[in-house]
């Protein structure tokens, strides 16, 4: 799995010009779901998602996690981030899972992440999303659960 975890200020995802997730301060996690990836891909990300310390304490330094300052997520499937561009100009998403797989570790991840009992909500999975942010910092970080090991 690759995520790339955005701090946010506020982001919200429009479907079909309607919001169908929002969020204040906290983080925007876009979520590409590999053909290979697993629940314990999920459950590493989420805890190091968690516990990542990149909100500012009293003193400006990025001491803070999102559960520290009780701040909000926005998950987005994204299988794009699973893109394969060594090869020509075309990307190839041939690796990204299909959705009998992807959707229900999409879910499982965003269940995980909601377990931490902060607001969370998220996107349409296969909708055309319109997705707005304000990247505070801007701190934008990709973490991928093949780096575990």
């Amino acid at each position: 799995m690759k995520v790339v975890i955005q701090r946010v200020s506020e982001s919200h995802v429009k479907v079909d010009g309607n919001i169908v997730g929002q969020i204040g301060k906290g983080l925007m996690l876009l979520v590409g779901i590999d053909e290979n990836d697993t629940e314990t891909d999920a459950d590493w990300l989420v805890q190091k998602i968690l516990n990542l310390r990149i909100f500012g304490d009293e003193n400006g330094k990025l001491n803070l996690s999102v559960q520290d300052i009780k701040g909000e997520i926005l998950c987005i499937s994204q299988f794009t981030l699973i893109a394969d561009y060594k090869k020509g100009n075309r990307p190839s998403f041939i690796k990204a899972a299909k959705p009998d797989k992807a959707i229900p570790l999409f879910d499982y991840f965003k269940e995980e992440i909601s377990k931490s009992g902060l607001k969370t909500e998220s996107g349409i999975f296969g909708a055309d999303m319109k997705v707005s942010l304000i990247n505070d910092g801007p701190v934008t970080i990709v973490m991928d659960s093949i780096l575990k090991s």
